[in-house]
C-alpha cells in the first residue's frame, strides 16, 4: 500500500485505543445495494453485466460478491464466456489501430483525465475495496490513491520515454533505439489489491501505446466494473473506443484462454506462485512475454542497535494490515537474540489490543480475511505451526459469529519448519533469533520466495551488508521501513519465485514495450560492420 495509507495506520497504533474485538452491525442485510450509497455513485445495480470492450454485456454464469465483514451478498454480476473473451479481443485489437497512433504525450493527457477522474471517486471507491476485498478504509482510499499516483507518473513518462543514440563505426551512419507498443497486453489480477495493481498496469501500458484487456479477480467483480468505467467514460469522452481498455469477469478458463492466445503480446499475472508457473510456462510454449508477480515469505531483521519503538510499529503495521493479506507482508520476524525478548513483549501486548472487525467502521485496524477458505488456511497453518514445534504467543484463534475473522497470531517458530518456509495468506507472524549479521541474512535468503525484506539498524556497515551483492536476495531490500509500503516511483517485484517481474516505477516502462535497434545509413555508400569486404 502507499506509504500515506502506512503513516495513517502507525500513527493509530502508537495509542492503545484498540482491543482484539469485532465491529459489526449484524442486523444488515446486504440484499440491495441501496444499502451503501456509494455503490450508486460508482455505476453499480444489484445485478451488473461484467465484459466491457466499447459496450458492456455477459453471456456467462452469474456470480454473487460476498462481503467478507458479513458473508452476505452485496450484489451480482453476469460474467464472461470464452466466446464473450474472444469478442473483447477482437475489439480491443481493432482499438489498438488507434491508439498505437495517438502521440505519447497525447496518451499521457488522456491518462492524466483517468487519474482525474479517479480523484473525483476515491472516497466511494475506496469504499467498494474496504466493502468487497475487506481491506480497512483508510488502506482502501490509499489504494485508489495509487492509481492516480501512477497516473501521475506516467502523465510524466509520456515525455521521457527515450531509447538511445549509439555511436556508429560506420562513416555517416545513425545508430539508435526505437521503442514501440508491445500490442495487446493482458492483465490478470488478484483479490488482495483489486484496483491498484491493475492501475500500476494499465497507465504505464497506456502511455506506451498498449491496449488492455483485464480479468479482474472473481472474487471483486465489482471492483473490476466500477473500475472500468471510470476508464471507459474517459475515453469515450475524448472520442476514443472504449476497447482501448477492455475487461471481462471470469474465472480459470478466461484465464487460461489469455495464457494460449497468441493476439495476446504480454501477460501481465499478478498471483500465487503455483498458477503463476502455469501462466508462464503456458506463455512460454507460444513464445509470448509475460510479466510475473507471485508470491512473498517477507521478513524483517531486527539488529541489537534497532529503534525497537519504530520496530514494534512498523511489524505492527506489516504483518496486520490487511489481514496479512498483502504480497509484502511481513510473515518472519528475524530478532537479534539481544533485542528478542523485549520485543516479542511488546508486540504480543500491542496484537492484545488491535481492533479487528467491519473495515469501514472507524478504529478498526483489521478487517476479516477474504474467503471461508481463508480462514480454513489459517486454522490449518496454526496447528501445523504448532505441530511443527511453534509455540503462539499472541491470538491463534478464529473469531466466532459472522464474516471471516480471525485473530493477528504470532508464533515462536523453528526457521526451518516446513510452515515457515511457505507463504500463507492470513495474519501470522513467525517469530525466530540469531546471533550475527550474516546468520541473519541467511535466514532471510533461505525461503523460496524473493520479493520483500527490510533491516533494522543503525550500523552503516550492517546496511551495506544487507543491500550489497551478499545481502538480501529479494527484488525490494530497505532499511528501517516495515516490508510494505512501497512508492510507485521504484520498481515493484521480486526475484525466484516471486517471478523477476517489475511493475509500477522506474524503467518498469520497458517490460510494455517492444525495442527495435535501428542502423540508418544516410550516405551513398554500403560499408559493412566489422571492416567485412564483400566484393
Amino acid at each position: 500500500v502507499s506509504a500515506i495509507v502506512n503513516m495513517q495506520f502507525l500513527a493509530r497504533a502508537r495509542a492503545p485505543i484498540f482491543s482484539l474485538t469485532r465491529s459489526l452491525s449484524s442486523s444488515r442485510k446486504l440484499m440491495s445495494v441501496a444499502d451503501y450509497p456509494f455503490l450508486a455513485e460508482l455505476g453499480l445495480k444489484d445485478h451488473n453485466d461484467g465484459v466491457y470492450y466499447g459496450k458492456w454485456t455477459g453471456n456467462g454464469p452469474t456470480v454473487q460478491s460476498i462481503d467478507p465483514s458479513t458473508g452476505k451478498v452485496i450484489a451480482s454480476v453476469r460474467e464472461g464466456t470464452v466466446e464473450d473473451y474472444n469478442a473483447a479481443v477482437v475489439a480491443t485489437k481493432e482499438a489498438a489501430k488507434v491508439w498505437s497512433e495517438v502521440t505519447a504525450p497525447k496518451r499521457g493527457e488522456i491518462v492524466r483525465q483517468i487519474g482525474d477522474a479517479l480523484r473525483q471517486k476515491k472516497k466511494p471507491l475506496g469504499q467498494l475495496v474496504s466493502l468487497e476485498m475487506g481491506k480497512i478504509l483508510a488502506e482502501g482510499e490509499g489504494e485508489v490513491q495509487e492509481y492516480i499516483d501512477i497516473c501521475d507518473f506516467a502523465v510524466g513518462l509520456s515525455r521521457s520515454m527515450n531509447g538511445q543514440v549509439i555511436p556508429s563505426e560506420r562513416p555517416g551512419h545513425l545508430l539508435l533505439e526505437m521503442w514501440n507498443p508491445l500490442g495487446l497486453v493482458g492483465i490478470i489480477t488478484a483479490f488482495n489489491f483489486p484496483v491498484a495493481v491493475f492501475g500500476w498496469n494499465n497507465a504505464i501500458s497506456l502511455i506506451g501505446g498498449n491496449v488492455n484487456l483485464w480479468k479482474g479477480a472473481p472474487t471483486t467483480p465489482l471492483c473490476t466494473v466500477a473500475v472500468t468505467r471510470i476508464v471507459s467514460e474517459v475515453l469515450e469522452r475524448n472520442g476514443l473506443p472504449g476497447a482501448i481498455c477492455s475487461a471481462i469477469c471470469g474465472g480459470a478458463n478466461i484465464g487460461q484462454a489469455m495464457s494460449e492466445d497468441k493476439r495476446v503480446n504480454l501477460v501481465s499475472f499478478t498471483g500465487s506462485t503455483h498458477v503463476g508457473r502455469e501462466v508462464a510456462l503456458t506463455v512460454q510454449k507460444r513464445f509470448g512475454k509475460s510479466l510475473l508477480e507471485l508470491g512473498g515469505n517477507n521478513a524483517i531483521v531486527v539488529m541489537d542497535d534497532a529503534d525497537l519503538d519504530m520496530v514494534v510499529r512498523a511489524v505492527l503495521f506489516a504483518a496486520v494490515g490487511t489481514a496479512g493479506q498483502r504480497c509484502t507482508t511481513t510473515r518472519r520476524l528475524i530478532l537479534h537474540e539481544s533485542v528478542h525478548d523485549e520485543v516479542t513483549s511488546r508486540l504480543v501486548a500491542a496484537y492484545k489490543q488491535v481492533k479487528v472487525g467491519n473495515p469501514l467502521h472507524a478504529g478498526v485496524l483489521c478487517g476479516p480475511l477474504h474467503t471461508k477458505r481463508s480462514v480454513e488456511i489459517y486454522s490449518e497453518a496454526v496447528k501445523a505451526a504448532v505441530a511443527q514445534g511453534g509455540k503462539v504467543l499472541a491470538g491463534g484463534n478464529v473469531i466466532e459469529g459472522e464474516g471471516f475473522f480471525v485473530q493477528p497470531t504470532i508464533v515462536e517458530s523453528k526457521h526451518d519448519a516446513k510452515i515457515v518456509l511457505q507463504e500463507t495468506f492470513a495474519p501470522i507472524l513467525h517469530v525466530f533469533k540469531f546471533k550475527t549479521i550474516e546468520e541473519a541474512i541467511a535466514l532471510n535468503n533461505e525461503v523460496a520466495q524473493g520479493l520483500s525484506s527490510s533491516l533494522f539498524t543503525r550500523n552503516m556497515e550492517n546496511i551495506y551488508r544487507w543491500t550489497g551483492p551478499n545481502g538480501s536476495d529479494c527484488g525490494i531490500v530497505n532499511v528501517n521501513i516495515p516490508t510494505s509500503g512501497a512508492e510507485i516511483g521504484g520498481a515493484f517485484g521480486g526475484e525466484k519465485e516471486t517471478g523477476g517481474g517489475r511493475e509500477s516505477g522506474s524503467d518498469s516502462w520497458k517490460q510494455y514495450m517492444r525495442r527495435s535497434t535501428c542502423t540508418i545509413n544516410c550516405t551513398r555508400s554500403l560499408p559493412l560492420a566489422q571492416g567485412i569486404k564483400f566484393e
